[in-house]
């Protein structure tokens, strides 16, 4: 079925120039973007976006590397999105991403780790609802 979700490709990943090989990763795999955008977030906006976080001890330093430069804010579709943009993702720690993932191959650390994603649909329509509003 197809269906929408969310990502972020990091502010490492924009410094480290891998915006185009990310988001080719993406289109190979069948799941097109739809809405995009480059930004540099505040962090207020880090805070709503990820409010489960929000004063819990590694959070400060999360906030910090999500508001230190631009990043690019995407909203994919495809045939089973979500899932399709996780497993293309691969694991949060990238010394335990699988080989070929975008985090195995362009994240720096388990903080660093090039990409977000929705992790499930309801939270895809709530990032998508927060990010790209007039959507």
């Amino acid at each position: 079925m197809t269906a929408r979700t969310f990502a972020i490709i990091k502010p490492d990943a924009v410094e480290d120039g891998n915006v185009g090989d990310i988001l080719s990763r993406y289109e190979h795999a069948k799941l097109r973007p739809v809405a995009m955008d480059q930004r540099t977030i505040s962090p207020e906006f880090a805070d709503r976006h990820y409010s489960e976080h929000v004063g819990r001890d590694y959070y400060p330093a999360l906030r910090d590397f999500m508001t230190e430069g631009p990043l690019i804010a995407v909203v994919l579709e495809g045939e089973e999105a979500v899932a399709r943009v996780r497993a293309l993702n691969g694991a949060t720690d990238p010394a335990k991403a699988a080989p070929g993932t975008i985090r195995a191959d362009f994240a720096q650390s388990v903080r660093r780790n090039a990409v977000h994603a929705s992790d499930s649909p309801e939270t895809a329509a709530s990032e998508i609802a927060l990010w790209f509003p007039d959507l």
